[in-house]
């Protein structure tokens, strides 16, 4: 029977989402995240350390790679939108790709017998591979978020347990990649560089599971206006000209960078600034940690970032009543402040102040964690803003595209702070100088900490709040309303 013009009107209530499909979804951050959480916090000293590429090489590598990498971003996003199956658009990427995925990422963690220019070779040949295998899954993952519900309060759900997913996801790789992958470790290695191959064929048959779970768990329920007539050049006018997408491009430009220059010179500030520690812990703890003994930069460095990933996942849990209450542009204000401050007082702390070095980074972690996940949030909101001023979606092309900012600035930051390591004299394997040391100190502190100052400015901008969201969000409905029940009309019997 066809809808009369009343229920055509009728808005329709918008859809909630189960838990079981809310989880399925972040599963599928959480098989990112362990590649993307090895990218950020150990990619540069398993070059430099294990491979055995120089710093300088190594930063150059991942540079160019990563930018080369995001160029294909916007691409990926505006084949995802073309693309047509029982499953849906973005949906079927998952499918088709998490398994070569998982063999790449052995490859690139697999350490060669050649010399320096081949090692080099086959450096850029696995990484580059493996980041285009990683784009074309993760890109139609990531624009999954737009299309699984059109409810803005379900985004901020869905977006929050999505970055569940990616903390749960970082803890497993900062709590067992090193322990794993060194000498005599868990899975038993005669070799760090066999260590690291092994460890990642855990992490893919993982990986294609969680994959697997995303795919079967979730449906896609936001499509294209029927009557749309997309091409390239139009998609990206509609990208280019859309205000609140390019207000949050730039901070989170500027957040990544942040996060990106900090993030790679982790490890190296544990293991050359920080050094082995005799700690002596209390007694209520677990054996293996309590009491008197001596703890590896490894182990240290493995509690910081794996208590930076569950403080972060504590921060995300919360994070949606909080911005329900203050609003989801204050929030990351808020936050981001609190992150800042956190990071900038790393300048001032030495290596035997370890309490406040883990307390003050809970902090950080605990309030700079939410911010990725009310970003996304906010870049599903501008796919909603275009299609509410244009009549057009591309919400592949989108979040594509900020994927595409991305890793730009972790391809900047990680160039950034191997660079400047090279050039203060950082030599792999050997006692460090006391500029190279305080450039380490720099990276962990004020450096990252000017970035974060400029993304508060930037978010000021952003126009999108609560009460414009709920009338575009209200629009949406009602026209998807109307063509639904034009459609219904016009192949009712008795219809031309």
């Amino acid at each position: 029977m066809p809808a009369t013009p009343i229920q055509a009107l009728q808005e329709p209530a918008p859809e909630l989402l189960g838990f079981r499909e809310k989880s399925s979804y972040g599963f599928g951050n959480m098989a990112s995240c362990l590649y993307w959480q090895t990218f950020m916090v150990y990619l540069t000293i398993f070059y430099t350390d294990v491979f055995g590429i120089g710093a300088a090489a190594a930063g150059t590598m991942i540079g160019l790679s990563r930018s080369a990498d995001a160029f294909f971003d916007p691409v990926m996003g505006m084949l995802a939108d073309r693309t047509r199956t029982r499953w849906g658009k973005f949906r079927p990427f998952l499918l088709w790709f998490c398994v070569p995925m998982a063999v790449m990422g052995v490859l690139t963690f697999t350490v060669p017998g050649l010399g320096a220019s081949g090692k080099l070779v086959w450096a850029y040949v696995t990484y580059n591979a493996l980041m285009l295998l990683y784009t074309a899954i993760n890109i139609p993952y990531i624009a999954l978020l737009g299309v699984i519900s059109p409810n803005p309060n379900e985004r901020t759900a869905l977006s929050c347990i999505q970055f569940v997913g990616a903390f749960a996801g970082g803890i497993i790789v900062s709590a067992t990649l090193l322990p794993m992958s060194k000498v005599g470790g868990w899975l038993g290695a005669r070799t760090v560089e066999r260590g690291w191959q092994m460890s990642f064929v855990l992490y893919g048959v993982a990986a294609v599971v969680f994959f697997l779970a995303t795919f079967f768990g979730v449906r896609e329920r936001v499509s294209p206006p029927r009557a749309q007539r997309t091409s390239v050049l139009r998609d990206l006018g509609d990208l280019l000209t859309n205000g609140p997408w390019l207000i949050v491009l730039a901070t989170t430009i500027t957040f990544i960078l942040f996060g990106a220059i900090r993030s790679s010179v982790t490890a190296y500030y544990f293991k050359y600034y920080i050094g082995s520690q005799t700690l002596t812990l209390p007694a209520f703890l677990p054996k293996s940690a309590a009491g008197t003994q001596t703890w590896s930069w490894e182990s240290l460095v493995s509690a910081f970032n794996t208590s930076n990933q569950v403080a972060s996942l504590v921060g995300v849990m919360m994070i949606p009543a909080f911005a329900r209450i203050v609003g989801r542009k204050a929030a990351v204000v808020v936050l981001l402040v609190i992150a800042i401050a956190s990071t900038a007082s790393f300048y001032f702390l030495r290596p035997d102040q370890l309490p406040l070095i883990y307390g003050i980074n809970l902090i950080g972690s605990v309030t700079g964690g939410p911010l990725a996940a009310l970003l996304w949030t906010m870049y599903a909101d501008t796919a909603d803003y275009a299609e509410w001023t244009r009549g057009r979606r591309a919400t592949g092309l989108i979040f594509s595209a900020s994927i595409f900012s991305q890793k730009q600035g972790w391809a900047i930051g990680a160039w950034v702070a191997l660079a400047l390591m090279q050039s203060v004299g950082f030599v792999a394997n050997a006692a460090q100088t006391p500029t190279s040391l305080h450039a380490l100190v720099l990276l962990m502190s004020v450096l990252p900490a000017s970035l974060g100052v400029l993304s508060v400015v930037l978010v000021l901008f952003y126009p999108l709040n609560e009460a414009r969201m709920s009338q575009i969000a209200s629009d949406l409905r009602r026209r998807r309303a109307l063509e639904a029940a034009g459609n219904a009309t016009d192949g009712a019997p008795g219809h031309a």
